[in-house]
């Protein structure tokens, strides 16, 4: 009978060691898990904030890359395909006349943000075998509080100079500082490239500002968000 009680207090003991154990193993798994499921929470909330008020993103079709070579690039000089590129956002951006935009703007690559404009350029490449046409189209993707009523878009396609805003509140025209009037109220502009050689580049650089100088650059606008993107896809190969 002794015997078996010593054998008994043993197996208690093993038994609490074991469960301490267990204890100690399930408390570390769930503390991973919580840091799994936190980082995740993360990535999505940065992910879902950059989709949303991001300031601009360009974008090709994955199948158009796949199939025909159309790729983006940041460096005209490029290492690797991309069929996404997303400009750094700017926070707390006060406006701004466009005449004090830096003469430059369309020299850097990349973001090269000022303090109170998002300026981005960026190379689609034909990394491709055919010669083909494609289409160009930016579009608001998002807005608040009415901001886009004094944004100003500066496209610089292979150097030339394009400036877009909204119609006149009053519907009669193009602001005095715009050479063309956005397309329609979700759309900038479009812009189409035929005889697209192989190994071909175009550079483009979009600045983005809250024209001062324009009526609608009002208090109301403060707090306003803007995203806009650009899409390409081939319509044509030869």
């Amino acid at each position: 009978m002794a015997e078996t009680k010593v054998i008994d207090v043993l197996q208690l003991r093993r038994t609490a060691k074991e469960t301490k154990r267990h204890v100690i193993v399930m408390r570390i798994l769930g503390l991973l898990v919580i840091i799994l499921v936190a980082v995740i929470a993360i990535a999505y909330a940065i992910s879902y904030f950059y989709d949303k008020y991001g300031s601009f993103t360009v974008k090709i079709n994955k199948y158009d890359m796949m199939r025909q070579g159309l790729t983006l690039s940041e460096e005209p000089d490029f290492n690797k395909t991309n069929s996404v590129l997303n400009a750094d956002i700017v926070y707390d951006m006060t406006n701004i006349s466009g005449s004090d935009l830096p003469e430059n703007i369309d020299m850097i690559n990349g973001s090269h943000n000022g303090e109170s404009y998002i300026a981005y350029t960026f190379y689609l490449i034909n990394a491709g075998d055919d010669t083909i046409s494609y289409d160009g189209e930016m579009t608001i993707e998002n807005v608040t509080n009415s901001v886009d009523e004094a944004v100003r878009v500066a496209l610089y396609i292979n150097g030339e100079k394009t400036i877009y805003g909204k119609t006149k509140s009053n519907g009669t025209g193009k602001e005095s500082d715009c050479d063309s009037e956005f397309t329609s109220s979700t759309v900038v502009m479009n812009t189409r490239k035929t005889g697209f050689k192989p190994q071909a580049k175009d550079k483009y650089t979009v600045v983005i500002w809250l024209e001062g100088n324009d009526p609608d650059c009002t208090d109301e606008l403060i707090g306003g968000t803007l995203k806009l993107g650009m899409d390409f896809k081939i319509v044509e190969t030869t």
